[in-house]
Parts: structure tokens; C-alpha cells; sequence
């Protein structure tokens, strides 16, 4: 591990089957990112947390939980839910400003346009069976000497 690079982190943030959450779940992403000098990705990690974590919160009964991880320049933004059913497959890219507007539906297509990878696996938490929905994004000077 070179010697400025951050040290792995992980956060988990239980939240309840509330749609009040996922404003919880943003501005606690905020305030973690920032802490670790991540700015550069705040706004691109919340559309995408806001996205995952509301569709938790939609579309499965019970808590849901938002997990923050960091491990070698690659930010990881997870939901739990309790529902162990896979998510729907996101629709086909159209453009990024009809899908923007778009009311429902959403979701997975932002998280697939913005984000470097994403995926999805069952997991269980306390018991309860469920599933768990991620997507990675990389620090901004990991992209750009990508580039």
C-alpha cells in the first residue's frame, strides 16, 4: 500500500423502513466522505446512495441499512434490505436527461450510467434473509490516470 494512501474504512448505517431515511443516508454519506477527504466524490456517491437506498426502503418491507466502504482508491456504496428477491434489471441507457426526469424506473439505470461497476448478491443480516445492492466508484485521481 503506498505510503498517502487512506487506510480501509467501512460504515453501516440502519435505518428503518421510512422514506425519511434516505435523507438521513445522504447527509450521513456527506459528512463520511468529507471526513476522509473524498470531496471529489460527494455528489456523484450521493445520487447514487440516494438510488439504492430508496429503492431498499420502496420496494422491501422491514430496516434496510446503507454500508460505506474504502479499500484501495475504490469506494464501495451498498443497501440491505430484507426483500431476498433480486433487483429488476435496469432499463436500457437512454439518454441521461430523459432519464433524469423520469418519476420511477430510475434507479438502477443512474447507478449503472455513474458508477464504475455495480452488482447485487443475497446476504443475510441478524437473521433475516435479504439481499444486498452495491456499486463502486474510484477516487477522481484514479480516473483521471485512467484516462
Amino acid at each position: 500500500m503506498p505510503e498517502n494512501e487512506p487506510e480501509p474504512w467501512e460504515y453501516w448505517l440502519y435505518i428503518p423502513n421510512d422514506l425519511r431515511a434516505v435523507t438521513v443516508c445522504r447527509r450521513t454519506l456527506r459528512l463520511i466522505l468529507t471526513m476522509h477527504g473524498l470531496i471529489g466524490l460527494v455528489d456523484t456517491a450521493e445520487l447514487l446512495s440516494t438510488e439504492l437506498v430508496a429503492n431498499a426502503v420502496r420496494h422491501a418491507e422491514g430496516s434496510a441499512a446503507l454500508r460505506v466502504t474504502w479499500a484501495s482508491g475504490v469506494l464501495r456504496i451498498g443497501a440491505w434490505d430484507a426483500d431476498p428477491r433480486p433487483p429488476q434489471p435496469p432499463q436500457p441507457q437512454g439518454d441521461l436527461e430523459s432519464l433524469s426526469e423520469a418519476e420511477e424506473g430510475r434507479g438502477l439505470a443512474l447507478v449503472r450510467a455513474f458508477c464504475r461497476t455495480w452488482g447485487w448478491q443475497p446476504l443475510a443480516r441478524n437473521g433475516r434473509r435479504g439481499k444486498y445492492v452495491w456499486c463502486e466508484l474510484t477516487s477522481a485521481s484514479d480516473s483521471a490516470s485512467a484516462a
